[in-house]
């Protein structure tokens, strides 16, 4: 039914995909499925973009270069994917018309939805949910921001399927709909280039939840600096779980040390003890852990289930991954960290680090809180890489802050080698960059495969 509805929608209407990576092309073949004839336009900023292979298609029309996102009003349905930002348009653009896989998605299975945000952390628990309800039930996919698009398993759904949906702030800036079940991780300063303020990044957050209706479900940081606020002063309808550090009323779930419990009013209503569970070390994580488990159990899944899933859970690659031990020296990979709060995160994780390498692409984030942990906590070799690695350097340099060996450099090489040549045996190694890898690399899975096989080959 919900299929139906879906394509009731798209039926008839003037259509253009803006934007042609991979949910573009989803979005594409999905129309092409059910509308083998329906006439399209598909536009995109790159001038290069090759289309040969849908040279056969004589309904689609293709949009090139620089002025692909002109006259979008002329359309009934834009289809917009999520790394296009709509700063640099100096028109309005009527805002029924802006849709995405993720509004629709949303707006006819959301009651088949655990969607998952938040600035760090949200592909880890997304995979920790999906692990775990995989584990007790079956049924489940994996979709969104990590990796697959909406329109890719919609036609596998049926009544009982669940889908754990990793939901960017890209993707939820113009939803009108939120997922039935929905984590809010944390807030950081982050996408600035694409939202024209930390405070717009913040409200896109926030439709994670904003349309939620009672007998919904939210769970969300209450240790956040941000979150509690928004919650607030929102007041969504739904049913609420806080995770975190400290006591609330109502139910709750707080960690401390290795216990996780979960309150209701005072009274401890269910216990996890992770005393032996090393798979996702660190603070961060346990929060990670909570948000994932406080979904499980309202999705009804039994305590027992919950710990045998997380004992078989190993983590993401470019996550505080360990790379090996080689030359005696422990190398880890946390590519995936490009704000400082992930890095600082990751270097409380680990309890010991000798070497760390900073660096990248400069978003104009303010480092200010990194500079004042290196100086509470110092570590002995810094390696700094790129344009942010440069300004981190000069803030260190400024406010007396220089570790006792660093490096600035671009060559990974000559990174890698300065670690092998610095840390001590017995010593440990963080690629934890607290910044963007476009300047050098696609994206951060290419960056800490990278630094992987320099580890590996020298």
């Amino acid at each position: 039914m919900a299929l139906e509805q879906l394509l009731e929608r798209i039926k008839n209407q003037k259509v253009i995909i803006l934007g042609f990576g991979k949910e573009g092309v989803s979005t594409y073949r999905f129309i092409r499925r059910h509308f083998p004839k329906m006439n399209l336009v598909i536009a995109d900023g790159n001038e290069n973009l090759k289309v040969d292979e849908f040279a056969e298609d004589k309904h689609v029309k293709f949009i090139k270069g620089k002025e692909y996102d002109r006259n979008l009003n002329h359309y009934d349905l834009i289809f917009k994917s999520p790394g296009i930002s709509f700063n640099r348009l100096d028109y309005y653009i009527e805002n029924e018309k802006i849709t995405s896989q993720t509004n629709l998605f949303l707006e006819y299975f959301h009651q088949h939805v655990v969607g998952v945000t938040g600035t760090k952390g949200k592909s880890t628990t997304s995979s920790l949910i999906f692990h775990i309800l995989q584990h007790a039930r079956g049924n489940v996919f994996l979709a969104g921001n990590i990796g697959t698009p909406f329109f890719d398993i919609v036609e596998q759904l049926d009544s009982e399927s669940i889908v754990v949906a990793e939901l960017s702030a890209h993707q939820l800036e113009f939803v009108h709909h939120s997922p039935d079940n929905a984590v809010l991780l944390n807030i950081y300063q982050e996408h600035l280039d694409h939202f024209n303020s930390f405070n717009t990044y913040q409200i896109a957050k926030m439709n994670i939840f904003k349309f939620q209706q009672k007998g919904n479900f939210l769970v969300y940081n209450g240790d956040d600096e941000h979150i509690p606020g928004w919650v607030k002063g929102y007041k969504p309808e739904s049913d609420t779980c806080i995770f975190g550090t400290q006591i609330h009323p109502g139910l709750h779930v707080r960690c401390k040390n290795h216990l996780i419990r979960f309150m209701n009013d005072g009274e401890i209503v269910d216990e996890y003890d992770l005393i032996d569970y090393k798979n996702l070390p660190g603070t961060h994580n346990y929060f990670n852990i909570m948000a994932a488990i406080s979904i499980c159990r309202r999705l009804g899944v039994k305590h027992n289930d919950i710990m045998d899933a997380l004992l078989t859970f190993k983590g993401l690659p470019h996550r505080i991954e360990y790379v090996g031990e080689f030359k005696g020296i422990e190398f880890y990979n946390d590519s995936i960290s490009t704000i400082p709060e992930s890095a600082i995160a990751a270097v409380k994780a680990l309890r010991g680090v000798d070497t760390l390498i900073l660096g990248g692409y400069d978003r104009g984030i303010d480092y200010q809180i990194l500079i004042d942990f290196l100086k509470e906590n110092p570590i002995p070799n810094i390696a700094f890489t790129g344009p942010a690695g440069h300004r981190m350097l000069e803030m260190c340099r400024e406010q007396n802050a220089l570790p006792k060996n660093y490096i600035e450099t671009d060559d990974y090489l000559e990174i890698v080698r300065f670690a092998y040549n610095t840390t001590p045996q017995n010593g440990v190694v963080l690629l934890s960059p607290a910044a963007a890898s476009y300047n050098q690399f696609k994206n951060f899975e290419e960056r800490g495969s990278y630094f992987k096989q320099l580890v590996v080959s020298n």
